[in-house]
């Protein structure tokens, strides 16, 4: 599967291009898609794996996207933890 599969907006297919990555990772595959529905999304993946870009690939994309409600506000929310903190 390629990024264009996964109906990213041009300016963001033509930004994956430069950077020379041709091909989704597993946490990518899974992901995006979820993101790009809406839905909430908790992921884990050994680093390295593109988990950065799982997240803010979808995150540009909602924010490329006109907003169908007028208002203020966060169109993106990123909450973390860190590292040395378990799950709970």
């Amino acid at each position: 599967m390629s990024f264009e599969n996964l109906k990213l907006d041009e300016k963001l297919l033509r930004a994956i291009e430069a950077c020379h990555y041709k091909t989704p990772t597993a946490i990518q595959l899974e992901a995006i898609p979820v993101a790009l529905a809406g839905r909430d999304l908790m992921a884990s993946a050994q680093t390295g794996t593109g988990k950065t870009a799982a997240f803010v690939l979808p995150a540009l994309q909602k924010l490329l996207t006109p907003s169908t409600v007028k208002g203020r506000g966060p169109r993106v929310l990123v909450l973390t933890r860190p590292a040395n903190l378990p799950c709970r």
